[in-house]
This record gives C-alpha cells, sequence and structure tokens, in this order.
C-alpha cells in the first residue's frame, strides 16, 4: 500500500520513521552506508502520482543509483541494472532469488529493474554488494 500521497509535502525523517517502524533502521543502515562508503551522494524525494506516492532517489554525481520507496512498516530498495552490471550480479554470490528476480525482469532500454522489499535486515549484506556493482559497472 502506498503510504505517502500528500503531493504538497514529502515525508519528514519521523514520519518515516513512523510509518516504517521498525524497518527504518534498515533505512538508515543504507543511507548511512552509502554516505560513508561514497561520495559525493545526494537524494531528491520526488512525488510519482498518488499510485506511486514520494520515492527518495539516490544519485552519485548526478547518476541514479536506487530509488527508496516507503510504504507502511516497510520500504522497497528498486534498482535498474545495465547488461553489464547483471552479468557481475550473475555471479556475485547475492542471493539466488534476487538474481532469479533480476533476470525474470523486463529489460528496458535504460536496463532490468530489481525491487526488494526490506522488511527485515535479510537482504542488507546483498544490498550493499549491489550499490556496488552499480557504481562500478
Amino acid at each position: 500500500e502506498i503510504f505517502f500521497i500528500d503531493k504538497i509535502h514529502s515525508p519528514t525523517p519521523e514520519q518515516l520513521s513512523d510509518a516504517l517502524g521498525k524497518n527504518y533502521k534498515h533505512w538508515i543502515t543504507i543511507k548511512d552506508h552509502v554516505n560513508k562508503s561514497y561520495e559525493p551522494i545526494s537524494d531528491e524525494w520526488k512525488f510519482y502520482g498518488k499510485n506511486y506516492g514520494w520515492q527518495l532517489k539516490t544519485l552519485l554525481k548526478k547518476r541514479n543509483l536506487f530509488f527508496l520507496i516507503p510504504y507502511k512498516s516497510y520500504f522497497k530498495i528498486g534498482f535498474v541494472f545495465g547488461d553489464k552490471a547483471v552479468k557481475v550480479i550473475e555471479t556475485s554470490g547475492i542471493a539466488q532469488e534476487l538474481i532469479d528476480s533480476l533476470l525474470a525482469s523486463k529489460k528496458y532500454a535504460e536496463g532490468r529493474g530489481l525491487p526488494i522489499d526490506i522488511k527485515n535486515g535479510k537482504y542488507l549484506k546483498d544490498i550493499k554488494k549491489l550499490i556496488e556493482i552499480k557504481i562500478n559497472n
């Protein structure tokens, strides 16, 4: 369920924390990792309409790395990978279900999408590896 649909106001940290509950710490873990490991990182809240709500776009310089999309009690991280990155991911050792999901996704001009639901800390290690692959490919 899309949670933040007031197009006038992007979510505040307090609203985000309230909405995500125990998963807010994973949002912060991902943001802290990117900000400490790579630079210059910038964030941009974008409103994509009432069907998609507010999404936090994270960029390295001007390059889109991923989107963080808040829902009620969890969030998604959304990546788009080009062919070169997909080949690296196939042999990266990340969770096989993530690789399968990526390979099953439709291929667009900008690449293949990989949305990952963050409902616990299960994929945090894989996400860090995916961010590194995205940056290097």
